[in-house]
Formats: structure tokens, sequence, C-alpha cells
């Protein structure tokens, strides 16, 4: 099965503006807040959805790059990209990521983040929830629920990176 789009680039801004109003709804105190996108792709979506905020609430929302590497159990790097310039003690963090399977990025992202700090309350956004999760870990915030197979991909391609915003559906051979 070749690569069959499932979202074009006017559903996937209509659900990254869908995040950011969910996100001021249930966030009464904007100003606690910081975004951290974990990379690659969730640090774009964490972008869009920083400016969206400044949009709306014209608040400048703190931001960061999360690299969850060295805080993985099944493809662990030494090298930290890491890069959150607030101190993220006492905050409300959203992590942002493009797609939710199994779990095991978020555990990593929540580890390498308490390294960072202790935040008051960790919140998680996703573009795309795919479900098949082998870890008690659910989004608060998803664009998109696209139930999928386990011998499916999603593949998230942001403008930023990859030169076009789509969601792509794929069988793994």
């Amino acid at each position: 099965m070749a690569n069959k789009e499932i979202i074009d680039e006017i559903t996937m801004k209509r659900a990254i503006t869908r995040i950011t109003y969910e996100i001021i709804e249930r966030n009464k105190e904007l100003d606690k807040l910081v975004l951290v996108g974990i990379k690659t792709r969730g640090v774009y979506l964490a972008k869009r959805i920083q400016e969206r905020l400044s949009q709306l609430e014209n608040i400048s929302i703190p931001f960061g790059e999360l690299d969850t590497k060295p805080f993985r159990d099944d493809k662990q790097s030494d090298v930290d990209t890491t890069e959150i310039d607030v101190d993220v003690t006492g905050k409300d963090i959203i992590l942002v990521d493009d797609v939710l399977y199994t779990g095991r990025t978020i555990r990593a992202a929540i580890d390498g983040l308490v390294k960072l700090g202790r935040p008051a309350r960790v919140q998680l956004a996703v573009l795309v929830d795919r479900g098949h999760r082998e870890l008690p870990i659910r989004a608060d915030y998803v664009g998109k629920n696209i139930p999928t197979a386990h011998d499916e991909e999603i593949i998230v391609q942001m403008m930023e990176h990859d030169g076009a915003d789509s969601i792509l559906i794929s069988k793994v051979d």
C-alpha cells in the first residue's frame, strides 16, 4: 500500500487551532504555561500552538525543545539536545508531540522533564492518537484520533521539516 493522505493541510491547521482553544479553556493561568515540543515534529507543533496562543490571547508563552533519546528504554543516546531556557519548577508544562502510539516516548519525555525541575502539572497535546498503548498514558489534547492496525504507520509531514503539511497512513512490511 502506498502512502495515503488522510489529513490535508487545512484539516491539520484546524486541529492545531482546536488544540489551542482547548488549552486556553482548560488553563486559567496562561502565564504559568510552558510549551515543550518533543523533537522533532513536536517542536514545530508546539511553535504553531505558541503562535496561535499569541494571536488569540496576546501572550508570549515560553517554549522549549525536549530530546527524549537519552531517556528511552529502547534506543538510548548519550547526546542530549534538549533546549529549555526556562525553569520548569512550579510551571504547568504542556508536552507536545506529533503521534501518540505506545506511550514510550511520552514516558521518556516526562523523565527528561523532571530531570530539569518539578513542574506543577504536565499535560500532553498530540496531533494524532493512533491507539495501541503499552503504558497508561493518555493525551489531554488530541487533534485527531486515527485508529490504526499494528502493521500501519502514521507519517506526519510538517512544512518546516518536510516541505508539506499532511498526515499519511502507510502499511509497514
